[in-house]
């Protein structure tokens, strides 16, 4: 997940801040066309720390869930899914993607409320915000905080932080971090003040000498909870000294409660009739806690009790997620924080805390009784690839188990969220009559994994991805939750991938490891991968390019410079004049050409990466910038940065701009559009004004916009990738809300708008039958026909590259075709794509490949290999024939 000021606010701030434009409808596209299309997540399922799940009390079956990067969403019942509310959060503010706190309204159950923002450091470059919705989610609007928020930060698990009073619907409690109070709204959300005499800002800060501006910011106050059945509001501080505030008169007043118990930090609050419960820890989390306390406050007496379920000597954990039965009265439940091995443990009291039984149970060490079976039978995933050695085991119950949550509707129903998953339960029940209950995943739609790299070859496997936190995965489907990431070797978070455009059964990929191993290679695609070899001071993955034969490999690491292979990564050797910690591209056609990028310099190689040369072209300087090179076209490669697009043609000696794009954030190239015989560009940046995810198909002379205001996705396209089997298709990486594909809403294999069809294809007036049921002697007949176009699109010493045209001329679809020719100078076809070739002597045929044989009227498709040559000369053969098969 990308980890990319404190202090009480001025008297000044302590107004209403200023409400903002609904952000829910698409930004028209002024100076770039727009075609529909339908997006859709690569399901994964989870793949991130959910660290909220909040039951509406007002409404059966109206669950949200909140991520820390990838946004907030809404259960659907009779799908068994959830639904993104967020995706509209656009690259200006991407920040809002971080979700802290999520507060359905009880009363009127169609209002909801979010506090989001990621960093309260300068990884986040805005302030947070509220949203608040009358639709469930479906539309927001916005009000500007004077202050960041930190839904990526430390604490980020504790709360809710936003609460709407049960009392009195108009009035929503937000407390924040990083010092800075208590805050109401007394109007639905529209408008916000800091509750000025609110006595405490809290002080807990995680490591106040962490030179990243992660660790060190005041964790602020941790949560909101009221009485329903008096005027009581109970908040939680930050502050081990005084964890635990109220007010007896709906916030008029506050006071620290007497006689809490101190020393902890309360990550949670919840009220069930006369009794305030709190479950502590020693740190804010979410990854750590060795120590802490459960209580309970008797609101009559006043009298606090702690009800921990072990005893302070017997335990290596804090307390975090904490739940109580709304259906039966004395029924709780808490989570540890952080219980690490051999497992999470939950707690079950039905006497108010007075006595506790345990999910699962010592029976002789190793060995563990278990009130539950896990069943992850639909994200298989999650086993981790593992088989860990007992009293561990693989699926784990969880870790990170901030969230806790009983269905107030249904006893039974238990959901909780963990740092990879949702997990849950509809026969909850069952521990109290000491039967089994089952456990599974409740992740479907809820897509959370940070893309670092995407790959989709012109075989095999649509998308092989590359993640943090899990990895990456071979994506035979789409649709289809992958049973295994990638593993054997398991490099952590994984970098970045590439694969030899010409050999696409070969694949590199690379990551984080802690240690050694950081690289993997397969050799059928990217499904199984073996462990490869790494030069000294490797500390992490980097970047990788693959070259077009699989001959050669450049990578460039974290921790040492850039070095290339001539054995699949058995070996390697530094490469000359390329900065360390460089961006590398592999040209998709010329096995020796390989790009880079650094520093706002472009280098290129001509020796299989052993040395490299800078270009005077000028680049960017600084911001994002992704460089990819077109498959089928020798020397040709595409930079995105924060000054445009730029193209090249020579291998980067010199780039000419792409008009109109004033900003590029990442390039991709897939499948030629029906009658086009160049790929399809996808962009992901500024075009013509408007900011968003584009297709050309005409080299960038024209673009169309295939995103709208509803498709946003924030933090989105560092990784990228076109298709090159199905025309329109972009896959798309983001930074917490998993990958997204998208195809032209017509479909994936609709044709071409500027195809039509050959007018001999219409039957004429005088076709229609006589009325003696026989077929005017004037009716077009059917005809069966095809031409192919050969042209040479790169010459080297010894070699070149060739392309050719098929074109469908008859009347009827083709169902394959053949094309042949013969050599005149000694040449040697010695690869193809798009078709298979074979060569006698000096003549060679070419058949279709298995996705485009077929070709409708007027239809083309193009096929291209390398040659060899022995001589000075490379002539054209003639003549080139075509045939087809109806």
């Amino acid at each position: 997940m990308r980890r990319s000021p404190g202090g009480a606010l001025v008297a000044a701030l302590v107004v209403a801040a200023t409400a903002v434009a609904v952000v829910s409808g698409p930004h028209p596209a002024t100076a770039a066309a727009a075609e529909p299309y339908t997006w859709k997540n690569v399901r994964i399922d989870g793949g991130g720390f959910v660290p909220g799940i909040v039951f509406n009390p007002g409404e059966k079956d109206l669950v949200y869930a909140r991520t820390d990067i990838g946004g907030a969403y809404r259960w659907n019942q009779s799908a068994q899914s959830w639904t993104p509310l967020l995706d509209w959060v656009g690259q200006d503010d991407w920040g809002h993607n971080g979700v802290l706190s999520i507060a359905p309204d009880p009363v009127a159950t169609n209002r909801v409320y979010a506090a989001v923002g990621m960093y309260t450091n300068s990884w986040d470059p805005n302030n947070g915000a509220i949203l608040r919705s009358t639709d469930r989610g479906n539309t927001w609007q916005r009000t500007a905080l004077p202050f960041k928020v930190g839904g990526n930060m430390p604490g980020r698990g504790m709360g809710e932080r936003l609460a709407v009073d049960p009392r009195n619907n108009r009035n929503v409690y937000f407390a924040a971090e990083g010092g800075n109070g208590l805050w109401r709204s007394t109007d639905y959300g529209a408008s916000w003040a800091k509750v000025g005499n609110f006595p405490n800002a809290g002080n807990y800060v995680q490591d106040p000498n962490d030179a990243n501006g992660y660790l060190n910011q005041n964790q602020g106050l941790t949560w909101v909870t009221f009485d329903p059945a008096s005027p009581a509001v109970y908040v939680g501080v930050a502050d081990k000294e005084n964890p635990v505030y109220r007010s007896l008169d709906s916030g008029a007043t506050w006071e620290r409660i007497p006689g809490q118990p101190t020393g902890y930090l309360a990550h949670k609050g919840v009220v069930q009739g006369k009794y305030l419960f709190i479950a502590t820890s020693d740190t804010g989390g979410p990854y750590d806690g060795t120590a802490g306390q459960v209580a309970r406050l008797d609101t009559t007496t006043g009298t606090w009790t702690d009800i921990s379920p072990t005893p302070v000597a017997d335990r290596y954990y804090g307390y975090s997620g904490l739940t109580v039965d709304a259906q039966k009265p004395g029924t709780l439940m808490v989570a540890t924080q952080i219980s690490w091995f051999p497992d999470a443990i939950f707690f079950r009291s039905t006497d108010y805390g007075a006595t506790w039984t345990r999910i699962w149970d010592w029976n002789g060490y190793p060995s563990r009784t278990k009130r539950y079976t896990m069943d992850i039978s639909a994200n298989p995933w999650l086993d981790f690839n593992g088989n860990p050695t007992p009293p561990e085991e693989a699926p784990k119950l969880g870790w990170m188990n901030e969230s806790l949550a009983i269905d107030p509707f249904d006893s039974d129903r238990l959901l909780y969220g963990t740092g990879a998953t949702v997990y849950g339960t509809t026969q909850l029940t069952n521990w109290d009559r000491n039967t089994t209950f089952t456990i599974r995943p409740f992740a479907k739609g809820l897509e959370e994994t940070a893309v670092q790299d995407l790959a989709s070859p012109p075989t095999g496997a649509p998308l092989v991805s590359a993640l943090y936190d899990v990895g990456g995965f071979h994506h035979a489907d789409l649709d289809t939750v992958p049973a295994s990431f990638h593993d054997s070797p398991n490099l952590g978070s994984n970098t970045g991938l590439d694969f030899a455009e010409l050999n696409p059964q070969f694949f590199v990929r690379v990551g984080n490891n802690a240690a050694a191993p950081h690289i993997g290679v397969s050799n059928d695609g990217g499904k199984n991968w073996y462990q490869g070899q790494e030069p000294s001071g490797v500390t992490g993955g980097g970047t990788v390019a693959v070259g077009a034969d699989a001959t050669a490999v450049v990578w460039s690491p974290a921790g040492t410079g850039v070095h290339y292979s001539t054995t699949r990564g058995s070996s390697w050797t530094a490469s000359a004049g390329l900065p360390a910690g460089a961006k590398v591209e592999s040209d998709r056609v010329d096995p020796k050409t390989f790009y880079a990028y650094a520093a706002g310099r472009f280098y290129t190689s001509t020796d299989g990466g052993a040395s490299f040369t800078a270009s005077a072209a000028a680049m960017p300087a600084e911001g994002r910038v992704n460089l990819k090179a077109v498959p089928g076209a020798a020397g040709e490669v595409w930079l995105a940065g924060e000054t445009g697009l730029l193209r090249s043609t020579d291998s980067g000696r010199t780039f000419t701009a792409v008009g109109g794009v004033t900003e590029g954030i990442n390039v991709a190239f897939g499948k030629a559009a029906p009658g086009a015989t160049r790929p399809a560009v996808f962009l992901v940046g500024t075009a013509g004004g408007v900011t968003g995810v584009f297709r050309s198909d005409d080299t960038g002379a024209s673009w169309v916009r295939i995103n709208d205001g509803q498709h946003q996705y924030g933090n989105a396209g560092d990784a990228l990738a076109g298709d090159p089997r199905i025309w329109g298709r972009v896959y798309l990486g983001t930074n917490g809300r998993g990958i997204l594909y998208a195809d032209r809403a017509g479909g994936p294999v609709s044709p071409s708008p500027s195809v039509s069809v050959s007018p001999s294809v219409s039957v004429s007036p005088s076709a229609s039958a006589s009325p003696s049921a026989s077929v005017s002697p004037s009716m077009t007949m059917p005809t069966i026909a095809c031409t192919a176009t050969y042209r040479v699109t790169g010459d080297w010493g010894g070699g070149f590259q060739g392309e050719v045209t098929v074109r469908n001329i008859g009347t009827v679809s083709t169902k394959a075709w053949k094309v042949t020719w013969a050599f005149t100078a000694g040449q040697t076809v010695t690869q193809s794509w798009g078709g298979t070739a074979t060569q006698a002597g000096t003549a060679v045929t070419v058949v279709n490949a298995g996705y485009n044989g077929t070709l409708s009227s007027g239809a083309s498709t193009t096929f291209g290999f390398l040659g060899g040559t022995t001589g000075t000369t490379n002539p054209v053969p003639f003549p080139i024939t075509c045939s087809a098969t109806p």
